[in-house]
Parts: structure tokens; sequence; C-alpha cells
């Protein structure tokens, strides 16, 4: 359960950004960056009510949000995406990995 509640806390999180973006020309849009971020919030506080260490929760939910959301805003408004990002990419994902990895062990010990 607290897989899908960080996932959908990604997801909410990425759509508020992404709309925050489009709000810049159309302003409509900031309904959905307050309903986004403030669903982010919510899900974000139940994945840790569900007991996922903060360390593992943010850093996967920040991480991912901003790699997301940089393919996304490549894809919807033509951003630039270079291979010096995708390295960027490729060192989010493998931080991401040591934090999960790392917080298995500190966990057996407790």
């Amino acid at each position: 359960m607290k897989w899908i509640a960080l996932s959908t806390a990604i997801v909410s999180e990425v759509s508020a950004s992404l709309a925050l973006r489009a709000a810049v020309d159309h302003p409509g849009w900031y309904v959905l960056v307050v309903a986004g971020y403030t669903a982010a919030f919510i899900l974000l506080s139940a994945v840790l009510r569900l007991g996922m260490p903060i360390g593992v929760a943010y850093g996967i939910w920040a991480a991912s949000g901003v790699a997301l959301t940089a393919l996304a805003a490549a894809a919807l408004f033509g951003d630039p995406l270079t291979w010096l990002m995708a390295l960027g990419f490729a060192a989010i994902i493998g931080g991401v990995l040591l934090i999960e990895l790392g917080s298995h062990p500190a966990q057996a010990t407790r």
C-alpha cells in the first residue's frame, strides 16, 4: 500500500509541476497546481504513516519527480533534453537505489 501511495504522490507532484508551467500562459491551470501539490503532500504523509522511512520516501519522491518532470516537460513543452541530463537521470536512479538498499540493513539492526 505504501508504494501505491508513494507512486500516486509522485504522479500528483509531477502533474502539479507541469500544470505550473502551463499556468504561465493559461492561469486556469493554477487549480491543478494547488490540487496536485496538496494531494502530493497528503499522500507523502500517508506513506510515512505506513512506515516508510523519511529518507527513502522523500528521496524516491523528489528524485522521481525531477526526472519525470524533465522528461514530460521535454515532451509537452519542448524543453531541452540533453545527454548530460540523461547522465543526471542515471545518477538520480543510482542515488535512489543506494538510499533504498542502504535503508534495509539499518532497519534490520533496529
